[in-house]
């Protein structure tokens, strides 16, 4: 053979065995995983921009959406007064790209009853599922327990299940609802309901700690999607992967199916939804319901940060800024009370609603420091905390770098887990007054973003 023959034949034997290489590479199908937006606005039209992106960058793999519960919000007083315009604008043009499948969290009748909600979501092109969320009226659930995914040659089976907390839903609604306690009727129909489906993806709104509960019911190879608690973190039990995409659309989780020496598998990689690109139709939406319907009071400057905070960081600002005004030691609030980041520069009353979440006064009381230390070795969870330590509250804390566990150390908290101290604290909480000076959780945010 002459030479340049023999590299020619060598060139289309190293570029086939490439095409090979890359091919076995390609993901079988990919779910773009999200929960707890809260109709976070800055990032609406960016999570469809990285819809396109993805299948973009996976030509030929077919993609679907998961939205785990909450993906509206009362507290946005811009969604509240067009009942999520915005938002349902995102679900229409999500389902017009590819199939997308909503799990009901306790967020979602935020402006309508429950099943006005779900005929809204239906009529945007969603898939709506809910296991143990039912109809007091009717004891029937709101929405199938259940609903089939074709994705390629896969067919998924998805199952939803949600908080029982009655407490958590919108005032108005509670007397709709017959809530299930998700553990109990996750092992009561989910080996059922599972047992067919080749690829089984569970989709809970119902908080970490049931999810501890569920995940052995799971058939081997389970994705497994948390949300409620506002964490993230991915975690592996044997080829199950359990994992929470935290919230805000701060991050996306991107899980990938793919082929591999036992078979099929999910590998979830959680990526950083950034500013840019934007979906530009949605962008635009974004852009004039803001200008629209927001009042000059929410546009007015109420504070400075001196630098953009992301959720995390804007949380612990706002728990060291409590402690501050009420001259404690140490402080701790819930993190489901905070949302969104807080921007560089002026921080506009819209914004910094979106990061306070709620408001209450702030309670105080004495504890010692052996329970302080417990308490802060459980708080300020991130993706890398071990998954055993996780208790399955969302802990935002601050406190004195050493601690002696002889010593008396001044608290503060919020009222939401002042009245939930149990949840929070653990059977034997420590006494909590009202501080009486009337402190007040967003008093005192606002307080360190003036000075």
């Amino acid at each position: 053979m002459s030479l340049r023959p023999f590299l020619l034949f060598s060139l289309l034997v190293l570029s086939g065995g490439l095409g090979r290489s890359e091919a076995a590479k390609r993901p079988e199908a990919i779910l773009l995983v999200v929960g707890d937006q809260h109709s976070a606005y800055e990032r609406t039209a960016q999570f469809v921009a990285r819809v396109d992106r993805v299948r973009a960058e996976n030509p030929g793999v077919p993609v679907a959406v998961a939205i785990n519960g909450d993906s509206l919000e009362y507290g946005n007083a811009v969604a509240r007064r067009t009942a999520g315009a915005v938002d349902f604008a995102m679900f229409a043009a999500l389902a017009r790209r590819v199939p997308t499948v909503l799990n009901l969290g306790n967020h979602e009748p935020e402006f309508h009853d429950v099943q006005e909600t779900v005929r809204r979501l239906r009529e945007a092109g969603l898939i709506v599922i809910s296991g143990n969320l039912r109809d007091r009226s009717t004891g029937q659930p709101f929405a199938p327990a259940t609903a089939t995914l074709a994705l390629g040659p896969h067919r998924l089976t998805v199952a939803g299940v949600t908080t029982d907390r009655l407490a958590t839903f919108r005032v108005a609604i509670r007397p709709q609802l017959d809530l299930a306690d998700p553990v109990v009727w996750a092992r009561e129909n989910l080996p059922t309901l599972l047992r067919d489906g080749p690829l089984s993806v569970v989709l809970s709104h119902a908080g970490l700690r049931a999810d501890r509960a569920i995940l052995p019911l799971l058939p081997d190879g389970t994705l497994f999607a948390g949300a409620h608690d506002h964490l993230r973190f991915v975690h592996e039990a044997g080829r199950t992967v359990y994992f929470h995409s935290g919230s805000w659309m701060d991050y996306v989780s991107v899980a990938r199916l793919e082929r591999a020496a036992g078979g099929l598998r999910w590998r979830v990689s959680q990526e950083p939804l950034d500013e840019k690109p934007a979906d530009a139709a949605l962008a635009e939406l974004v852009r004039t319901t803001l200008a629209q319907h927001l009042t000059p009071e929410e546009t007015a400057v109420v504070g400075r940060s001196p630098r953009a905070l992301g959720p995390a960081e804007a949380a612990r600002f706002a728990v060291e800024a409590a402690r501050a005004a009420a001259g404690a030691d140490a402080a701790m609030v819930g993190g489901t009370t905070f949302g969104a980041g807080l921007p560089a520069g002026a921080v506009s009353r819209f914004a910094f609603d979106a990061c306070v979440r709620f408001d209450g006064p702030l309670f105080v009381g004495e504890v010692d420091g052996a329970w302080l230390q417990q308490l802060l070795a459980r708080s300020n969870q991130g993706p890398e905390t071990p998954f055993a330590t996780r208790g399955g509250e969302n802990l935002v804390a601050v406190g004195p770098t050493a601690i002696d566990p002889a010593r008396r150390y001044r608290f503060v908290t919020s009222d939401w887990a002042a009245k939930n101290a149990r949840t929070y604290f653990g059977e034997n909480p420590p006494t909590l007054a009202e501080n009486p000076v009337g402190l007040r959780l967003k008093a005192a945010v606002l307080a360190a973003l003036q000075r």
